[in-house]
């Protein structure tokens, strides 16, 4: 039978220090077999590869460093993926990685992880290939760092794979990858306990893409000319946490099925068809669509606190039973239309005694102390109408429409229920560099924020 020694028995000691005696740096050329080189090195070993390109797929299948430098290129030669991992222990770094296999269906990739690569780290590699650049498959605590994937434009989004695909993974850190030309730049699939944190995301069809996947922390992220910044679908107990979405088409942030999760100090603007480069374009351009700085469809349960929705066709578009949530300490600036609402139910958007700031609030202040003395109400039944038979909006500034409109100032029993902030903000919560402010106008960092960053 075996007995387990403790760490300070001497045996113990010896061979681990015999092991760490084995490992060595190998030199690897162009001209040799990496594979060969592959099977022959020991465990621990580091394979420094020389300038040059090796071409083929190859297999990890044991703990060691595949390490780079300038002008080493693993290329595919068009099938399969160009580099498989089948180990825990192992760590890829300094490689351009390309022209891997195409095939969607085989999840071929740049890098596929299997899930015996327990803890693999994959840093300050670059990426270029048509399907998903790393394809991390059920794999525990993988580290994906600072590396650059491109997709290739002249493949249709919808055949090209993901920056980053995880399925089924736990204790992922993601953090500070640009992703650009892929389908998605990161897309997480049926995993909980991650983090995606400072990675840039452009030019894609979603920045971010959540999938069935719980107590994930998305923080310091940025997207821009996406067609959806961040997509956050069927899932729970998310931390979004001082991501910047920019110049994204149809969504900054989209919530369908999000539950207990926390949005918090984000910043979204210009969030309009028109702006996004790709969408000028007649071919992909979308008649009647307008870009929503914050979407949430049947999502309950939530905290939407201390974010900027600024500068898109529309603020915020709730609908299909998105109640019951806090909505607080958000600014609403220079949006075409501010909120659509559609339900049935009267929503207070504040909480104790602090609601949000909205640039077209008419309202004042005569106490002085920072929120407005009447309710800010930013659509009644006239705009009900018009979301309902958007064919009337050509009578929107007719004698019968103002009417309307005065008939319900006048006699508010015939309002129809909507949302309504009881406590507008008279002043935005941030500065002009995008920084929230306390009431004494002092920088500050929501403790929330600050505890995760600090972590990092």
């Amino acid at each position: 039978m075996f007995r387990y020694l403790p760490l300070k028995c001497p045996l113990t000691l010896v061979l681990l220090a015999s092991t760490q005696a084995m490992a060595a740096q190998i030199a690897v050329s162009p001209q040799q077999s990496l594979q060969a080189a592959i099977d022959a090195s020991q465990s621990g070993d580091q394979l420094v590869l020389e300038a040059g390109t090796y071409q083929g797929n190859f297999v990890i299948d044991k703990p060691l460093t595949l390490t780079g430098s300038n002008g080493v290129v693993l290329d595919g030669n068009g099938a399969d993926s160009t580099l498989t991992l089948k180990s825990d222990g192992i760590t890829v770094e300094n490689l351009k990685i390309q022209n891997w296999g195409d095939d969607l269906t085989e999840l071929d990739a740049g890098i596929f992880v299997g899930r015996e690569a327990t803890g693999a780290v994959i840093q300050n590699n670059y990426f270029q290939g048509t399907t998903s650049g790393i394809w991390v498959d059920a794999t525990k605590d993988i580290r994906i760092l600072s590396n650059k994937i491109e997709g290739n434009l002249d493949i249709r989004s919808q055949d090209r794979g993901n920056g980053i695909h995880l399925y089924a993974v736990g204790g992922a850190l993601v953090k500070d990858n640009e992703v650009w030309h892929t389908r998605d730049g990161i897309y997480i699939d049926t995993s909980n306990g991650n983090e995606l944190i400072s990675n840039y995301l452009h030019d894609l069809r979603y920045g971010v893409h959540y999938m069935y996947s719980y107590s994930n922390k998305v923080i310091d992220n940025h997207t821009k000319n996406t067609r959806t910044g961040y997509a956050l679908m069927q899932s729970k107990h998310l931390t979004v946490v001082n991501n910047r979405s920019e110049d994204d088409q149809n969504y900054g942030i989209l919530m369908n099925f999000i539950t207990n999760s926390r949005v918090e100090q984000n910043h979204v603007m210009g969030v309009q068809t028109g702006r996004n480069p790709h969408l000028r374009q007649g071919s992909n351009a979308i008649s009647g669509a307008e870009g929503k700085a914050l979407f949430m469809y049947n999502s309950v349960f939530n905290e939407i606190v201390s974010n900027q929705f600024n500068e898109s066709d529309l603020g915020i578009h709730l609908t299909a039973g998105s109640e019951d949530n806090v909505i607080s300490g958000n600014t609403f600036i220079s949006n075409k239309e501010q909120v659509k609402y559609v339900s049935n139910r009267k929503q207070d958007w504040s909480k104790d005694g602090r609601g949000n700031y909205w640039s077209d609030y008419l309202g004042w202040d005569m106490n002085d102390d920072g929120i407005g003395d009447t309710h800010y109400e930013p659509n009644d039944g006239v705009d009900k109408l018009l979301w309902k038979y958007p064919a009337v909006k050509v009578l929107l500034n007719s004698p019968a429409v103002e009417t309307l409109r005065w008939v319900q100032r006048q006699f508010p029993v015939l309002k129809s229920p909507g949302v309504f902030d009881s406590a507008p903000l008279m002043n935005s919560p941030f500065d002009s560099n995008g920084a929230l402010v306390d009431q004494q106008g002092q920088r500050k960092q929501t403790q929330a924020a600050s505890e995760e960053l600090t972590q990092r």
